[in-house]
């Protein structure tokens, strides 16, 4: 089982590395979740079981 990356998302590790394998070393996810928290839309607090 992937590790969870994204808890606002449900994106994991191997989803991004499978996004990277096929963007050709760019990862489309990690641009998304980078976006949605500079726009203030990262619940990661809240969803993360850990608080982070």
């Amino acid at each position: 089982m992937s590790k969870t990356i994204c808890y606002c998302y449900n994106y994991t590790e191997d989803d991004i590395l499978k996004d990277v394998r096929h963007n050709l070393g760019r990862s489309l996810i990690l641009e998304k979740i980078t976006s949605e928290k500079q726009q203030g839309n990262c619940r990661c607090a809240s969803l993360h079981p850990e608080g982070r």
